[in-house]
This record gives C-alpha cells, structure tokens and sequence, in this order.
C-alpha cells in the first residue's frame, strides 16, 4: 500500500521543496544554517526566506533585465504582496514559494503586521537612493528585523498547541539579530549597491570614520542578541549561534578591510569550523 503523499499534503511538499531550492541556490551561509535547524523548524524558516529572496529580485535587478520598468516592479511587488495576504488567509496560492509561507504564516501566526512593513521596505526600493538616520531604520525594520520576527514565531510557534507570543526580551534579540545581518550586507555590498543600483543604505559608509560606527553598531547589535539565544527553543539555538557567528566573522573581516576591496565572504572551511563549534556551544548549554 502506498504512503506517498497526495492532494493537498503533495502540493505542500512541493511547495517546502521550491522554497528550499530558492535558498540553495542564492545563500550558502543560510542553507547551512537552516540544516542545522531541527525538522519542526526547519521548512518554516526556508519558507520565510524564499519569499523574501522572491521579492528582493523583483527590486534588486532581475525584474529590469527582464524589462519590466519601475512602475511594472512595483506592480509584480504588489500583486505578490497581495497574493501573500490572501494565501495566508486561505491557505493556498498558485504560486508555490507564496503558498509554503502562507503555510509557515500559518503555523506560526504571522500575520500582515509583520508582513506590509517588509513588502512596504522593498517598495522603497524602487524610490528612495540615498538613506538618512530614520529612512535606514525604517527600511532595516520592515527589510531585515520583521524576517527576524517572523522566524521567531516560528521558532516558538510551530507545532505549539496552545500557541503563544515571544516575550519582550525574545523580540528585541530577534530585531537586533536581523539588524546586524542587513547592516553587513550593506558593507559587503556598498560597491555593487552605489555601482549597479545606484543605492546608499548606510549614508556614506565609505568614509572610514562612518564604516567604524556602523560596525560599531554591527558588533553590538551581536552582543545584544547572543544575551538571549540560550532562551530560545532547543531545536534551533545551534542554527542561529551558527548565523551569529558567521556574520560576527563578517564584522571582524569588515574591519580588517578597506572601502574598496573585493566582497569579504568567510571561506568554506572556516564556516564548517564556525558551525561545529556552534553546535557544540549549543549542546552543551543544552546539558
């Protein structure tokens, strides 16, 4: 007798498998962060980060050298948006990588709060250049720390019966994690970003002085977060000290470098080093 899924249950694994080959292809450093997550999280949090990746490339390229113009961007941006909200109220879309969020929204109760500021962030893409104090926070809030929020609500929410919200402490080590992750982005890709998109994130972070302050900033952001991992559920915390590592290894090579050099990435040996002793830290907080 055969057990091999159908219907519905067939089209959510396919949809599962469509996000995870999003992330397979555009992020080695989170797919290797997301093996290291437990199988109840695991799907969610692909889930999550393929729509985002889905909805940056309508914004950061692919969509123009397709042709379509700014005003067809922002249409496709905000048909998807739409399509995000419906299928999560429904529990199906056509589109596969906005069907497996819907079902990650779904089972952690994330919902259009957290949903319209990061669809409100990639609009600003198409708009705004050049970034001041609040228009970065802003855009940071709705591009990076609402990701951070809702795989948190994963984190606490999937398979959780009753299901709950994560407390004050959890919330803010969420956003600051998210934080840290885009303003080093942003430094690693000031070049390709002032260059090919014509974009300033960080209000003139090539100047050396403004460079230490973000990262500044960047390192304690870290601090912040690693103060609250330990809280998180068990089955995720040896992922995320592998992601915060990874990108505290960023900062520190950031430093290390000038305006101007090639993208700093952490080659493939040390992330294999840096997510052993992740897991190991995780493990034995575990005991």
């Amino acid at each position: 007798m055969s057990h091999a899924p159908t219907g519905l249950a067939l089209y959510d694994r396919t949809a599962d498998d469509a996000a995870a080959a999003v992330i397979s292809r555009y992020s080695t450093s989170f797919a290797l962060a997301c093996r290291l997550l437990g199988p109840r999280v695991r799907p969610h949090v692909r889930n999550i980060y393929a729509l985002v990746r889905v909805a940056d490339e309508i914004v950061d390229g692919p969509a123009a050298d397709a042709g379509l113009s700014r005003d067809d961007q922002r249409s496709v941006l905000d048909a998807l948006e739409r399509d995000t909200l419906s299928a999560i109220g429904s529990g199906f879309s056509a589109n596969l990588v906005v069907h497996a969020f819907a079902r990650s929204a779904r089972a952690g109760e994330i919902t259009a709060a957290l949903v319209e500021p990061f669809f409100s962030s990639m609009r600003t893409d198409l708009d705004v250049v050049e970034h001041d104090e609040a228009s970065h926070a802003a855009y940071v809030f709705g591009s990076a720390e609402v990701v951070g929020l809702m795989c948190l609500q994963v984190f606490v929410n999937a398979d959780a019966v009753p299901k709950g919200r994560p407390d004050e402490e959890l919330v803010d080590g969420a956003r600051r994690l998210g934080r840290a992750f885009q303003d080093v982005n942003f430094l690693r890709d000031l070049d390709d970003d002032a260059g090919r998109l014509g974009r300033d994130y960080l209000n003139g972070a090539a100047d050396t002085v403004r460079r230490v302050d973000v990262l500044d900033g960047i390192d304690a952001d870290l601090a912040a977060a690693a103060a609250v991992i330990p809280r998180l559920p068990a089955d995720v915390r040896g992922a995320v000290w592998t992601a915060h590592h990874l990108f505290a290894e960023l900062s520190r090579r950031l430093r290390a470098t000038s305006p101007g050099a090639p993208r700093v990435r952490v080659p493939d040996t040390a992330k294999a080093t840096i997510a052993l002793r992740a897991m190991m830290k995780a493990r034995e907080a575990s005991r």
